[in-house]
């Protein structure tokens, strides 16, 4: 697949009212977004295809020298003068109005003409074919054992255009992503599920994965129909890289957004300089600083993808910033502003968030641990940016005794604690690294973006239950 046919052919719309409009705000600028993204899947019951939050449209965002205004539409055909006229008025604003909205600088709009694209297979298949494949998997899932209840295959390719004009830019991106799932119903000794999964920007390499998997999920499922709780306690743990990354989103991923600096909503604004993790410690984020589902050419407000160091050696260097909590902060911006869609407000937000990998082997972080867990696959997690409390669910650990894995596993982990205690007592960390790209972040309870996480193995001391 290649860039949208018909946001190519709505550049001189934009431009003409990117024009129009700035006769009267001092700083315009529009992205135009043309998304597909598809669900396939299958189990034993039912097959589906299905929209997966493809989005087709245009938002601008304009400066009247105060604040920034954002407004969306579906189209932007006709007359450019009569639609500008139609915009200015409804986005208005009396005096009292504008006292109670933050202030910012109007940005600089620095003059760049370019259209970034990343190859992709996705032309190569269609809906049904994947269907079928899906389909196959599943069936492949079940027959290996009879405790097998269900099992679920699922394809999520997802397909980007976006264009962006001011007067003085005009930028273009296209890229795709796909996330393969494997899931499995067990009945056991008890009822459990297990999952597996990864994503790439091929979805030829995203089914080897998958047909890689069949045996591994189905094994994982056999261990956790066994699992036992665990007994609440402090332990020393290592964190397998999806757990890393998951201790990085909410450590410091959200707690760094700085348009929640601009509220004062974030401890990490008055922590600038500090140590807030061990000395081994770095920490990155940026749609630049690795290649996954998060990994764009520029953002939603125009700027260029970033590599941002959050956490360097142990200090808080550097938040994450949108145009606007940039402006009105008085730093560059690090190409984090996103949207849910293009109907709704950009925002700082993570992209792909992990630690850097370090110096220690696996196998010596395990023999390094008396009695302890390693923990394994995310479920969830939450984060009080204002008091820097963390909880992080694993779907599972295994108990390390004397050095080594046991084939004792537990199931679900909790992890709970004070975001700068668990960062300060990383103890080792491995010289593997991985990013996984398989799932969707919200501001709060909404504002849905793509994020991965991941890095190394970490070895961290911290409360279980």
């Amino acid at each position: 697949m290649s860039f949208s046919t018909y946001l190519d052919g709505k550049r001189q719309d934009c431009r003409e009212l990117v024009e129009a409009l700035g006769k009267h705000f001092q700083y315009v600028s529009i992205l135009g977004t043309d998304v597909t993204a598809t669900v396939i899947r299958a189990d034993r019951n039912m097959s589906m295809v299905q929209d997966g939050r493809g989005e087709c449209g245009f938002v601008l965002k304009m400066h009247n020298g105060h604040s920034f205004i954002e407004y969306s539409l579906d189209d932007i055909s006709g007359d450019k003068q009569a639609l500008a006229d139609q915009i200015i008025r409804e986005t208005a604003i009396d005096a009292e109005l504008q006292s109670r909205m933050i202030e910012a600088p109007v940005p600089t709009d620095e003059p760049m003409k370019q259209d970034f694209s990343r190859e992709n297979d996705f032309a190569d298949y269609d809906d049904a074919s994947l269907l079928d494949t899906c389909k196959q998997l599943s069936a492949d899932l079940i027959s290996k054992d009879d405790k097998v209840l269900n099992a679920f295959a699922i394809i999520q390719p997802y397909h980007v255009s976006k264009l962006f004009i001011t007067k003085n830019r005009e930028l273009s991106q296209d890229y795709g992503w796909a996330n393969g799932i494997l899931m499995v119903i067990y009945n056991g000794e008890k009822m459990a599920q297990a999952r597996f999964g990864d994503g790439a920007s091929s979805i030829k390499e995203v089914l080897n994965i998958l047909n890689g998997g069949l045996d591994q999920v189905i094994d994982l499922a056999r261990h956790l129909a066994k699992a036992k709780p665990i007994e609440p306690g402090v332990y020393d743990v290592i964190t397998d890289p999806s757990i890393s990354g998951l201790i990085a989103h909410e450590a410091f991923g959200h707690g760094v957004e700085m348009d929640q600096f601009v509220k004062d909503r974030a401890m990490a604004k008055h922590c600038m300089g500090q140590y807030v993790a061990s000395p081994i410690t770095n920490m990155h984020d940026g749609a630049a600083a690795t290649h996954s589902v998060a990994s764009y050419f520029f953002d939603d407000d125009g700027v260029l993808a970033h590599d941002t160091q959050i956490i360097k050696d142990g200090i808080l260097v550097s938040g994450l910033s949108d145009l606007a909590s940039a402006e009105q902060l008085g730093t560059a911006p690090t190409g984090n502003g996103r949207r849910d869609s293009y109907k709704r407000k950009a925002y700082a937000r993570m992209t792909n968030t992990f630690f850097e990998a370090g110096k220690d082997k696996l196998e010596d972080m395990i023999a390094s641990i008396q009695h302890g867990y390693m923990l394994f696959e995310t479920n969830n997690g939450m984060e009080d940016p204002k008091n820097w409390q963390i909880q992080c669910t694993a779907e599972y650990g295994i108990e390390i005794v004397d050095g080594k894995l046991t084939e004792n596993y537990v199931s679900p982990v909790v992890m709970s604690g004070s975001v700068p205690d668990l960062l300060k007592s990383i103890s080792m960390v491995s010289d593997n690294f991985k990013v996984i790209g398989a799932g969707m972040c919200g501001k709060g309870y909404k504002e849905w973006v793509r994020v991965s996480d991941g890095g190394p193995n970490l070895k961290v001391r911290v409360k279980l239950g």
